[in-house]
């Protein structure tokens, strides 16, 4: 009780109904891959939520194929471009990258921009164009133009408070403004090239003449990655001490979140690299003229190895650190020769404590039903579904006239099934099982799933996609890859997981609240209320809320040692709905006067 003392009128605020249940999102996917560029997942480095397949190629390249070692099918960008294409609309995708050896960070960079005779590279008086991620995708070009003239407002702002680095129309005197000048703060333009001088004018070489004249040049880069992806940045400055640094600009770790994940090049500069030393390792041997151009290739990048188990540890870290995930999967994993470990792993992950989340698995391509039912066999989980087979699509990079570029390519069916999933959400909800949906962007199916080869898959678990003259091709399965008969369906394992973790996530203001009768009541009348209104919308069985679900919190659910241990003990039980998943229509004789 608050503390009176004073007379007065006291007004405060208090509530008079229980708290209330917000559900939480049950379509926002992960996926853990390998990509052309990008950051690197890890515990320290979470991935971006995308909403649309353009976010993705903006941040994690195109669907050209990787190198890992041969020539892979791009399989994590096809996967994202079905999962939107399916209907899916939150994702979050998380980098996989396996290192060639430990000499080859498969990082691109240009050659040492300084002069032949300089002394061997080191912290100091390094000068290179470098990607900040690995991947192929890095090997492209750094082109440079050098701007006799204020290019936007960022220069004209910083003109005034600092002294500007370089010459030649205006007096060299009416340049130098503000404090001390820095070292190397101009560049005079003589007939031998340009010189470094300071707001003295002394430059070591015969000094300044005395009709030497001024004009601010700034830098302009165009930096074009492998897939043609430009980003164009001007008004920078050579000498150190400038705000807009080249070095301060493109630096190897941005301060900015949207820099971290989009940059993909960073200008790597010695901690002794003056403004001298940079101009003339960017235009080596060009004519002493404003307006000089060069251009710096970047190579030795590469997408590394084909990923393993242990490579995919850091993605599946950064995921569970991400509440709002309710799908997993690893597209493409099953093509590698780790992938009944990452499989695994998959599943440990949806698995783990407060997860509250389902894995979609792929099985190998090429299968025939016989191997299928052999690598459901490995596997038992009420947290993981298997589908079957791979899905036919056009390949959006065929071109005409490429005959080297095949027209279809198969795709492993999780990404569809991801998408189908947030699509089922969204339209139905998540207690509608999400099977007999189209597959939108199907050509058709690697294999043709027969009605016998499903009466022999589907009691195992594994849900097939099939053709149907008229209907088109769909998912046509909802079971979980699990042996308890509790948690056969797909959607009564995802709307448990629903009502956990909106439970788990509203109910976090009783921690710690005095553990007696009013607040069992107040819990009671929160997840009653919610699951009252979960019936309304049709989520779960029976014809009034007693019998759809019940809410217990008393004595009769607590001993007095829970109660000395500080544990409220909460029993709920919910009437889940399962899917009509066999259909029957009994059919007989009568006669014409039966009445029966």
């Amino acid at each position: 009780m608050p503390e009176y003392l004073a007379p007065g009128v006291y007004v405060e605020e208090t509530s008079f109904r229980a708290k209330s249940i917000e559900g939480v999102g049950t379509s926002t996917t992960a996926f853990a891959g390998p990509t052309r560029k990008g950051p690197i997942a890890t515990a320290e480095l979470l991935p971006e939520i995308l909403t649309s397949f353009a976010d993705f190629e903006r941040i994690y390249g195109g669907t050209s194929n990787l190198d890992l070692q041969a020539d892979t099918l791009n399989y994590m960008a096809h996967a994202v471009r079905a999962y939107f294409n399916e209907g899916g609309s939150r994702l979050y995708v998380a980098r996989v990258f396996l290192a060639r050896g430990n000499d080859d960070s498969g990082l691109a960079r240009t050659a040492d921009l300084r002069p032949a005779a300089a002394p061997a590279e080191d912290d100091t008086n390094r000068i290179r164009f470098v990607a900040r991620f690995p991947g192929a995708s890095g090997n492209g070009a750094v082109p440079t133009r050098e701007q006799p003239q204020l290019r936007g407002i960022q220069t004209r702002e910083i003109l005034a408070p600092a002294p500007q680095r370089v010459l030649d129309s205006a007096p060299l005197g009416s340049m130098a403004r503000g404090s001390a000048a820095a070292p190397f703060s101009y560049f005079v333009k003589r007939a031998d090239g340009w010189h470094a001088v300071d707001a003295a004018g002394a430059d070591g070489a015969a000094g300044v003449p005395d009709a030497a004249t001024a004009v601010l040049i700034t830098l302009a880069v165009i930096t074009t990655d492998a897939d043609g992806s430009s980003l164009a940045i001007d008004d920078l400055g050579y000498d150190r001490a400038h705000p807009r640094w080249l070095g301060t600009v493109m630096p190897l770790q941005p301060n900015r979140r949207v820099d971290q994940i989009e940059n993909l090049y960073a200008a790597n500069l010695g901690s002794a690299v003056n403004g001298l030393q940079l101009l003339n390792a960017l235009f080596p041997g060009a004519a002493v003229a404003t307006g000089r151009r060069g251009s710096f290739p970047l190579t030795e990048g590469n997408d590394g190895a084909v990923p393993t188990d242990a490579s995919y540890a850091g993605a599946f870290a950064a995921l569970a650190k991400l509440d709002d995930i309710a799908i997993v999967a690893a597209p493409g994993s099953s093509a590698y020769a780790s992938r009944d470990a990452i499989r695994n792993a998959l599943i440990s992950h949806a698995e783990g404590r407060r997860m509250y989340r389902i894995a979609v698995l792929d099985t190998n391509s090429g299968l025939n039903a016989g191997a299928a039912r052999e690598a459901r066999a490995t596997i038992d989980s009420k947290y993981a579904a298997m589908y079957y087979p791979w899905v036919v699509i056009a390949n959006p990079n065929a071109r005409p006239g490429r005959d080297d570029i095949p027209r279809e390519i198969a795709l492993p069916p999780s990404g569809f099934i991801c998408g189908i999933y947030a699509r089922n959400d969204i339209e139905r909800g998540v207690f509608k099982a999400p099977a007999n949906e189209i597959v939108r962007g199907a050509l058709r199916f690697e294999r043709d799933v027969s009605f016998g080869e499903q009466e022999v898959l589907n009691p195992l678990g594994i849900n097939c996609l099939r053709y149907f003259p008229g209907r088109g091709y769909r998912v046509w399965g909802a079971r979980t890859a699990s042996s308890d008969p509790e948690w056969k369906y797909v959607n009564v394992r995802r709307y448990f997981n629903y009502l956990e973790a909106s439970i788990d996530r509203s109910t976090q203001w009783a921690v710690f609240e005095p553990n007696g009768e009013r607040l069992w009541a107040n819990i009671r009348e929160t997840i009653a209320q919610f699951l009252y209104n979960e019936w309304r919308n049709g989520a779960l069985l029976g014809g009034k809320a007693e019998e759809a679900y019940f809410v217990r919190c008393d004595r009769s659910t607590m001993t007095q040692n829970d109660l000395d241990n500080g544990r409220l003990v909460c029993q709920i039980g919910v009437a889940a709905l399962k899917p009509a998943e066999f259909v029957i229509f009994r059919i007989g004789q009568k006669t014409a006067d039966s009445r029966d």
